[in-house]
């Protein structure tokens, strides 16, 4: 049996994509594997591998006591995916970056979740012969089509008529995951329910704090916040919608999308060059807040476009479904011990 030393405080934090990727991973393996994995929480001892999800200045300083194994580390962002989240001094950013970067290389082995951010670490000098692409997945039992009896009760909740067209985003509220243009969007189609599930998971030091604040706390009328919201409320939320949007400009791999396929929700983003690379035939993309707009207007009336969008999320949900990727992450695990 392997024994296997998980480390991560991304669960301290809600609301973030890297606690959900955490969660599921944990979850996958201990339903499919329990007579081959042995998990150990946040806790000293001797260990076949020990697997770092954050970057925790003491779990960096475990990094140096024997009995470690095979040092993973799990890489969720880099220096530059942090810009647009998180406004720091200039100063406390260079800090932050050189430290991020020294932990990585104080790893064994890395697993990114996107085949682009292999080539970004091999620039800050990481060894490629270290770095595997594991992607996210998410669980069907958390994430799922619900009944259409369900989804009418859960708007009625919400006070959204059930013929009313209705988007939803994803993510902490901030410049980098584009709410601005979620916002704007809204303005723009007042006979269309926004919501956007998500909050300030940094408080102040989130990057366009105050201008956010601002529009969360008197948002127009068809746009709801309702914030950050607990694992086991999300489906119900994707099931109200009719779309999701996630206008961001920069990400690494999102949670938020994969769930969403999962429930069969038609996907539209900001079509990012990473997209092309791990979800390429699976969503709709547009390049800026006009084209996001433009699309909004055709398919409200579009129910045939909105099918075959439907149909690709499914397809997407298939590719990255958790029975894939629970060999995928034992193979490697055994690989590592092995070699």
């Amino acid at each position: 049996m392997l024994n296997i030393h998980m480390y991560s405080s991304a669960l301290s934090v809600k609301g973030q994509g890297v606690g959900s990727a955490y969660s599921e991973l944990i979850n996958l393996l201990k339903e499919y594997f329990p007579d081959k994995i042995k998990i150990v929480i946040n806790k000293l001892g001797k260990a076949d591998i020990s697997h770092y999800h954050t970057i925790d200045p003491l779990f960096y300083l475990e990094t140096f006591l024997p009995g470690r194994g095979v040092k993973v580390g799990y890489v969720h962002f880099l220096p530059e995916t942090i810009e647009g989240s998180l406004n720091l001094p200039s100063f406390a950013k260079k800090i932050f970056y050189k430290y991020m970067i020294s932990f990585y290389k104080r790893m064994d082995q890395i697993v990114v979740v996107n085949p682009v951010f292999g080539k970004k670490l091999e620039n800050y000098g990481i060894d490629a012969d270290k770095i595997t692409y594991i992607p996210n997945f998410v669980s069907k039992k958390e994430f799922y089509p619900e009944t259409q009896d369900k989804k009418e009760k859960m708007r009625w909740k919400l006070g959204i008529p059930a013929d009313k067209f209705t988007v939803i985003g994803v993510g902490q509220v901030q410049e980098r995951k584009g709410v601005p243009d979620f916002i704007e969007l809204a303005k723009r189609h007042p006979e269309i329910q926004f919501i956007w599930v998500g909050g300030f998971s940094f408080g102040k030091m989130t990057d366009g704090y105050n201008e956010l604040k601002r529009v969360v706390d008197q948002p127009p009328a068809n746009l709801m916040f309702p914030g950050i919201l607990d694992r086991n409320e999300m489906n119900d939320y994707y099931n109200v919608a009719d779309l999701f949007l996630l206008p961001s400009f920069n990400e690494l791999f999102p949670m938020s999308i994969l769930e969403a396929f999962s429930v069969g929700l038609p996907v539209m983003v900001r079509d990012l060059d990473l997209y092309h690379s791990i979800i390429n035939g699976y969503y709709l993309g547009t390049k800026d807040v006009d084209e996001m707009d433009e699309q909004l207007t055709l398919l409200q009336h579009d129910q045939a476009k909105i099918s075959q969008l439907k149909e690709q999320a499914y397809a997407g949900a298939e590719y990255y479904s958790e029975e894939r990727l629970a060999k995928i992450w034992l193979d490697y695990y055994t690989r590592l011990v092995k070699d």
